[in-house]
């Protein structure tokens, strides 16, 4: 909001007075501040009508009804932290003070509610044929199964542009007309699409040499057979923050041996550890590249994402991690078929 300075009020103001600065603002809300523009204090509709239930008569300050204790933030922090606390909070505005306490700018629920949109690309790969998940795959692409009531693949579109990621490129093969046919430009959902073809299986690397031109910032690239809910915005900043050429986002895996493990030194037993579990963190299949990497795919051959980062890694290129917490599937095979179906409600609606 534009006109937050409007409703800065000294405490000497009176309740009635108040009342009429909230009115005529219509964000039911007002900010008190002493002489010096510092934090005192914050009234609400529901403040005022509380005091009058108390018997404070309208021609009282302010003060007397304010919330003393009113929740507030420093500056200087990233938008996406001040997103988290009021949605955490269920706050409606959020004072933004200096190190001396003086209100910089009040952010409001309908701000935090608009997502700009930002240039990086997501470049996703459903060109895959999909034969573990036959015969379901055997007449529609693997991206284009349904989960819930729509494709994996739209949902997966959604989950970036509800970060403001709005260009996508897809790279498509095994029926691709089916997915150029339902996506086409991506009008209809408010984003924009572009496709390259593979003529041939190139691997998730290999597809980006197709790329007609070279991104002018970081990128998404993410396999089409995902389900998840992470923060793609968090993981952009990440991999700027951290002055990564590349971040591969892992997946902490846990699986369990059926028996004892025994060890031993020589002949003598030292330990026996019945059905341990171990714990290994796994490629997610969702990264993050900086422009330049693209000179090191190869073009027209197939390379997986793995081999660039194994050949990224060998140059000392800044390579970083993203661990996910959030939810995470790999569509992969019937059975994590009916698992996402079995999931989707409760996670994605």
């Amino acid at each position: 909001m534009d006109n937050w300075q409007s409703i800065l009020i000294a405490p000497e103001m009176t309740v009635i007075e108040t009342m009429k600065i909230i009115d005529q603002s219509s964000l039911q809300f007002a900010v008190v501040v002493d002489k010096d523009r510092k934090l005192l204090g914050t009234v609400t509709d529901g403040d005022i009508r509380r005091g009058i239930l108390r018997g404070i008569p309208l021609d009282s300050p302010i003060n007397l009804v304010m919330n003393s204790s009113p929740i507030f933030e420093k500056q200087g922090k990233k938008f996406l932290h001040y997103k988290e606390l009021m949605s955490t909070r269920q706050l409606r505005q959020l004072p933004i003070v200096n190190s001396n306490n003086q209100v910089q700018r009040i952010l409001f629920a309908d701000d935090i509610a608009q997502v700009l949109p930002k240039e990086n690309v997501v470049v996703l790969m459903v060109g895959g044929l999909g034969t573990r998940l036959r015969p379901f795959t055997d007449d529609i692409p693997k991206p284009m199964l349904k989960v819930g009531d729509k494709p994996i693949l739209e949902t997966i579109i959604e989950g970036f542009k509800n970060y403001g990621f709005t260009k996508f490129i897809l790279s498509v093969n095994y029926k691709k007309e089916i997915i150029k046919a339902y996506f086409q430009d991506g009008k209809h959902l408010d984003v924009y699409i572009e496709y390259i073809e593979e003529g041939k299986r190139l691997g998730t690397a290999g597809a980006l040499s197709l790329l007609s031109e070279k991104p002018n910032a970081p990128f998404f690239v993410m396999n089409g057979d995902l389900l998840t809910k992470m923060n793609y915005e968090q993981l952009m900043e990440f991999h700027c923050e951290t002055k990564s050429n590349a971040t591969i986002c892992v997946r902490e895996y846990e699986y369990q041996i059926p028996y004892g493990v025994i060890e031993t030194e020589n002949h003598r037993l030292l330990s026996i550890v019945e059905k341990p579990v171990h714990k290994s963190f796994v490629n997610a299949g969702i990264y993050v590249l900086d422009p330049q990497v693209l000179e090191h795919v190869p073009q027209d051959e197939f390379y997986d994402m793995p081999d660039l980062f194994k050949k990224l890694m060998d140059m000392q290129g800044g390579v970083s991690a993203f661990p996910l917490r959030e939810y995470w599937l790999d569509i992969g095979q019937v059975d994590d078929y009916e698992k996402a179906n079995g999931d989707f409600r409760g996670v994605f609606i």
